[in-house]
């Protein structure tokens, strides 16, 4: 059974996770910036309040997590184990030399390291979003960290390169046999339709640093 603590120390980490306070995170979700503060969880009558399924939802749409992440946070005890993963700028990404077939970065030169919580994925690296092409979800210098061994689903943010070079940050809207079809995070910025065949990899964005 969950408890009233498990939920709103999970909604804390997932705060954490992604560079905010209670707070900031209340106003990225489009919410009443008070509305995760410590005094809201209790009410005038000393009863416990709860954070609605409407509030959740909002907060995993607003960071990009998924629910399987916000139920890892609850049952977490303690504080993720740390990792090192490879990073790179989104820029050079579009280099093949970078990569393995599978997408995997091959290491050497170009790529640096960080130090990040262990999400259990052994294939994961970080990229360093340069520009505004994902705002206002992703701002310039967050990493984004991805796995391209992850499912992926409709709704995903994903970040996808092409065998030509290029790399696309987006939503997963649609996939088929054939094609996929990609929503842009910035409505500056036109959707894309992709022919498989066209496809290096794809990964799915796991964390986001911010």
């Amino acid at each position: 059974m969950l408890s009233h603590e498990q939920i709103w120390t999970a909604i804390d980490r997932l705060a954490e996770r992604y560079g905010f306070s209670a707070s900031g995170l209340a106003r990225r979700a489009g919410l009443d910036a008070t509305s995760f503060n410590r005094s809201k969880r209790i009410g005038p009558d000393g009863r416990k309040r709860w954070p609605s399924t409407e509030s959740v939802s909002k907060v995993l749409a607003a960071t990009g997590a998924s629910l399987d992440d916000f139920l890892r946070l609850i049952e977490a005890r303690e504080g993720p184990p740390r990792t090192t993963v490879p990073l790179i700028g989104m820029t050079q990404a579009g280099s093949g030399r970078l990569f393995t077939d599978e997408g995997m970065p091959t290491g050497g030169p170009g790529w640096e390291e960080i130090d990040f919580p262990d999400l259990g994925e052994e294939r994961a690296f970080a990229l360093e979003v340069q520009g505004d092409s994902m705002q206002p979800l992703y701002r310039d210098g967050d990493v984004l960290i991805v796995s391209p061994s992850a499912g992926v689903r409709k709704g995903d943010r994903v970040v996808v390169r092409l065998s030509a070079g290029e790399v696309l940050a987006k939503e997963l809207k649609r996939k088929t046999a054939r094609t996929i079809e990609l929503a842009s995070l910035n409505p500056e910025h036109p959707d894309r339709t992709v022919n498989v065949g066209e496809i290096a990899w794809i990964a799915r964005v796991m964390w986001v640093r911010q």
